[in-house]
């Protein structure tokens, strides 16, 4: 699956084995299932993103999914969003290591970071129940966007719970798939929501301009006011 970048793919297995573990990233327990469970798990992602996508991976963590999916697709423009400077700390290092140059680490929360980026996909795993992720990585979406979530045995609830939040939203559509035929086992299993419509605001300084154009405008009417009373 990792192609030529399988070498890259275990020398990111081992840095998560070792200072992954140390630094509290990833659990000592999950060493030993770090390919099943984590790379290969995250890496079959690939199949729902589009050639060419930016993705923006939200709550990063230690890389997942992101990196895998990175190593799997070098075509795609990655941004690993995360608030916590120990975490993007490791993530610029491995990023680094990797020598992953369409692969960007960003700090920060995703609510923070809305209205200043426009992501063809988000993907997630293990951050938030779905109705919560779904606030933080809806608004990132482009206009007919993605949100790629990685989820459970629950995935199927978690949607249904979720729906009436996501069409408030914007979503316009979503469902449950399941991908890694012949690579994982049990199936990686994903909640898909589509974005509608977006508006976005016009740039701060497009407001700041249409502010003074209409300052203006009162301007010259009370000007004209002026002359014909005078």
């Amino acid at each position: 699956m990792f192609g030529d970048n399988l070498g890259l793919a275990v020398r990111y297995a081992d840095i998560l084995a070792d200072i992954g573990v140390r630094r509290g990233l990833i659990g000592p327990r999950e060493v030993s299932r770090l390919w099943e469970r984590h790379l290969l798990n995250c890496g079959v992602l690939a199949e729902l993103v589009p050639e060419g996508a930016v993705v923006h991976d939200v709550g990063s963590g230690g890389g997942l999914p992101g990196i895998p999916l990175a190593l799997v697709r070098p075509d795609l423009r990655i941004t690993l969003v995360e608030p916590l400077l120990r975490r993007t700390t490791f993530l610029d290092e491995v990023v680094r290591e990797l020598g992953l140059d369409h692969v960007e680490v960003l700090r920060g929360r995703a609510e923070e970071v809305r209205g200043s980026i426009a992501s063809d996909v988000v993907t997630a795993r293990a951050v938030a129940p779905l109705s919560r992720l779904a606030g933080w990585g809806l608004p990132l979406l482009r206009s007919g966007g993605e949100m790629l979530a990685l989820k459970g045995d629950t995935a199927a609830a978690e949607l249904q719970e979720s729906e009436a939040d996501l069409r408030k939203l914007g979503a316009v559509g979503w469902d449950v798939v399941q991908v890694g035929e012949g690579i994982v086992d049990p199936l990686t299993t994903v909640v898909r929501v589509r974005m509608g419509e977006v508006v976005r605001p016009p740039a701060r300084g497009a407001r700041k301009a249409a502010r003074n154009g209409r300052t203006g405008a009162k301007g010259s009417t009370r000007g004209g006011r002026s002359g014909r009373r005078g």
